[in-house]
């Protein structure tokens, strides 16, 4: 049996030798900047990658078109499973400017490094394609549908102003408020008609005072989808998609309720109705786990990464649910300034700097460190699962 010093010198190498290959593909990911669930070129040219290095890539998998899974076959299954989470996709007019090229090439390279000590961790090594993290989050329908449920550990890495060891994630319901009103002609006859989009207008006043009265950490935020066909004519169809976010479930629960009373109330005042429907899945908090939160911590200080963060908070991610099925790790790495805030086009601007490049390799060791440490001490992998199941 390797020592952990030993498999660290491993990774190491396995990470000197593949670093160049991968920073350009991050480069190639960051040119194409595909949006999310639209990865088709994006997928396909990692899976060719996985592939090259020897993985058995099932692609698409999962019922996702640019979904995959790869694992490196010929050896028996091994008692224990690791997933190492993979995402790609890009935002709308700002690229990477969530980093995601340079986060699926960490988690490559981390996986690169680790394939060949399977036997030693007594863990299978899987590489998971998970699109679409920024919209649809295929990692919502795997968890829902039980993919995660044996596995032993779940864990990337992704990109910061700051580094993370155990980022608060909030959770977040993305909700889209109809209100349907009567259209009429707005200059002869406009008492004939209920206006719709005042209904919407109020609906967002409301929730702007509503704010005053919550906790720092809640978030609310949205825009119209659409406001009316021509300016004289009354609207009788507006719809608003929100964002609701919190800290916990019993907060989210609160705070639903308290918008949808916002919606009610400016339906009311205008005499219109109201309906809403989810436009993309909900994530959830991610669960903590004190021990490889730890573990992370002693692995971010021994690779010499401060650990200043004025704050903890780091947004939503469909990584949470996942949490609800195995121990999942997410710690985030700073990449960039601190004045520069996560998708802004400044932030994108990094992802193919030198600074990025040693990202690509710090990010691949906080991965393989991690899953050596832990998979290899019997009492840190008890551990690891007995604050999984508290």
């Amino acid at each position: 049996m390797q020592t952990y010093e030993q498999m660290k010198a491993h990774i190491d190498h396995v990470i000197a030798r593949e670093r160049d290959a991968l920073f350009a593909l991050n480069g190639w990911i960051f040119d194409k900047h595909e949006v999310s669930c639209r990865e088709f070129e994006t997928s396909a040219r990692v899976v060719d990658f996985l592939r090259s290095k020897g993985f058995t890539v099932e692609y698409p998998f999962y019922g996702i078109p640019t979904a995959f899974f790869a694992a490196r076959p010929g050896a028996a299954p091994h008692r224990r499973k690791i997933a190492i989470l993979t995402e790609y996709d890009a935002l709308p007019d700002v690229g990477h400017a969530c980093g995601h090229c340079l986060s699926c090439c960490i988690s490559l390279l981390a996986g690169l490094s680790l394939v060949d000590l399977q036997k030693e961790l007594d863990a299978d090594i899987h590489i998971i394609g998970t699109p679409g993290e920024e919209t649809e989050g295929a990692k919502v329908a795997m968890a829902d549908g039980g993919l995660f449920n044996d596995y032993d550990m779940a864990i990337m890495v992704h990109l910061n102003n700051y580094n993370l060891v155990e980022p608060d994630v909030q959770a977040i319901t993305p909700l889209l408020y109809h209100f349907h009103g009567k259209a009429a002609h707005a200059a002869a006859a406009p008492w004939e008609g209920r206006n719709a989009f005042n209904a919407g207008q109020l609906f967002f006043h409301a929730l702007d005072m509503m704010r005053q009265h919550i906790t720092p950490e809640c978030r609310i935020h949205g825009i119209f989808r659409n406001s009316g066909a021509a300016a004289n004519i009354v609207p009788d169809e507006v719809s608003a998609a929100v964002y609701v976010r919190s800290m916990d479930n019993d907060t989210q629960t609160d705070l639903l309720r308290r918008v949808d009373d916002c919606a009610r109330g400016a339906a009311i005042a205008t005499q219109c109705t109201w309906d809403k429907e989810y436009f993309e899945p909900p994530y959830l908090p991610l669960k903590k786990n004190p021990t490889g939160a730890a573990v992370l911590r002693e692995i971010y200080e021994e690779l010499g990464l401060s650990l200043d963060a004025p704050t903890n908070r780091f947004g939503s991610t469909d990584a949470g649910n996942v949490s609800l099925a195995c121990p999942t790790f997410h710690p985030c790495l700073e990449t960039v300034p601190h004045e520069i805030a996560i998708h802004q086009r400044e932030f994108a601007a990094y992802m193919t700097t030198d600074r990025a490049y040693q990202s690509l390799q710090t990010g691949a060791k906080i991965i393989a460190y991690h899953c050596a440490r832990i998979f290899s001490d019997e009492d840190l992998f008890r551990r690891m699962k007995e604050d999984f199941n508290r």
